[in-house]
């Protein structure tokens, strides 16, 4: 199958040697997204569920690049620097995603690139 490379400039810029998405067939592997103002590339200022706000948005943006939305994301990882923020990630992850819920990792991490405290990662099926 061949792989269809997604790029948006509604979300930020990729800032290493990767793809904001790859689709292959009906499934979209999408990059990890950290609280970057598209416009600026710049980190959105505010408090922490402001912050995930952004990475919602910003994951939001590539999905429909790729021609879906987050309700099409079958696995959700969230990287988190302090895990004590799991239940602000879950109060704001309700007003995005309705059931069925994608799975979903947290996963607690020592730094995330520009020292941001939430990064995440998608893997999206289209076909549903």
């Amino acid at each position: 199958m061949a792989r269809e490379i997604i790029h948006t400039s509604k979300a930020p810029e990729a800032i290493g040697t990767y793809s904001q998405a790859v689709k292959v067939g009906d499934v979209v592997y999408m990059s990890g997204q950290i609280p970057l103002v598209p416009e600026t590339m710049t980190v959105i200022e505010g408090d922490f569920s402001t912050q995930v706000r952004r990475v919602f948005d910003n994951l939001s943006a590539v999905a429909e690049a790729a021609g879906g939305n987050l309700q099409n994301i079958v696995k959700l990882n969230i990287f988190l620097t302090d895990l004590s923020h799991f239940g602000t990630v879950n109060e704001v992850m309700a007003e995005y995603f309705q059931q069925p819920y994608p799975a979903r990792a947290a996963i607690g991490v020592a730094s995330l690139p520009k020292e941001v405290p939430v990064e995440m990662d998608a893997i999206m099926d289209l076909s549903a």
